[in-house]
């Protein structure tokens, strides 16, 4: 009798021992609980700890609470001003209401991700260029409200959405880059133009002060003579001074009209070509001195024919 009671015991024992293993759960911190029983919704969702289910009647399925981060695949879209783009991004997304994400969907995760690349496609092209370049935060937020109203039903709230990348065509790069270019030298241009402006104005001020003082001129050439020789070059070059031309200029002019206005005087005292000369006066002679014979010029009786060599008298026969 005892041993049939030690037996039963026994039996009753481990009986127990397997129900209690069989209908023994333990939910974790960040999970919850769903109990289905007999296929229908229990009222209460099991909270993080130990916790009993009736084995073969409830069934418990445990959902995550976590922040899940889900990378979004490259979509490739049409802007609205007719570019082709790849996007992809990031979904940051949760569940709040654990019955609703296992009652209401089927996969709440894949139903996340498709949720998301359809608005990020649909994002694409009623966003410009420029905009996916420049103003990505409001196009996350235009993302996340797009997600966001209907993952509510889904017991699932979107945290955030970013966009991670935007890949353009090698074309569309090249041209964006000779933009950038352009813009860029003609900011350079400009303030190039700005700075030769004010750089005139100092210099006509300057010019303005040395033409008071030309010994000013001198200075500022010998300081720049002696900023160049600083350089330990071999080779110095000396500027030659602008007013030192000017000079000369108005030399060879003062020059040129002294010389036209002595043309006009000669011109003016000389006589007529018809009238006649004035004779010369005489040349007295000097006691003692002999006559020298006059050749036909100096007589004035004309030019004749030169003499020959052959005709010349003997040197001891000339007076």
């Amino acid at each position: 009798m005892v041993e049939e009671l030690v037996t039963a015991g026994v039996g009753l024992a481990c009986a127990g021992a397997v129900y209690f293993m069989a209908a023994a759960r333990v939910v974790k911190q960040y999970e919850r609980g769903v109990v289905l029983r007999l296929g229908k919704l229990a009222s209460a969702v099991r909270g993080p700890g130990f916790t009993m289910i009736i084995p073969g009647i409830d069934r418990m399925r445990k959902v995550n609470m976590q922040i899940v981060t889900m990378p979004v695949p490259a979509q490739e879209g049409i802007t609205r001003d007719n570019v082709t783009v790849r996007v992809d991004a990031v979904v940051y997304f949760k569940v709040v209401d654990a019955a609703d994400a296992v009652v209401r969907v089927e996969d709440y995760r894949f139903a996340v991700s498709q949720m998301a690349q359809t608005s990020l496609r649909s994002i694409i092209g009623k966003s410009e260029l420029d905009d996916l370049l420049s103003n990505r935060e409001k196009l996350n937020q235009g993302l996340e409200l797009m997600m966001d109203s209907p993952a509510i039903g889904w017991g699932v709230t979107v945290d955030r959405v970013e966009i991670k990348d935007v890949s353009l065509p090698e074309t569309m790069k090249r041209s964006m880059a000779r933009q950038a270019e352009a813009t860029r030298d003609r900011r350079a241009r400009v303030i190039n133009a700005d700075a030769e402006l004010q750089a005139s104005k100092k210099l006509a001020e300057a010019a303005a002060a040395m033409s008071d003082q030309p010994a000013a001129l001198q200075l500022r050439l010998l300081q720049t003579v002696v900023a160049v020789a600083a350089e330990k070059n071999s080779t110095l070059v000396l500027p030659f001074p602008v007013e030192l031309l000017r000079f000369l200029e108005r030399s060879g002019l003062q020059a040129q009209a002294q010389t036209a206005q002595a043309e006009a005087e000669r011109e003016r005292v000389q006589p007529p070509a018809g009238s006649t000369a004035p004779e010369a006066s005489p040349t007295p002679e000097v006691p003692g001195t002999p006559e020298v014979p006059r050749t036909p010029v100096e007589s004035g009786d004309g030019i004749g024919p030169l003499p020959q060599l052959e005709e010349l008298p003997e040197a001891e026969n000339l007076p």
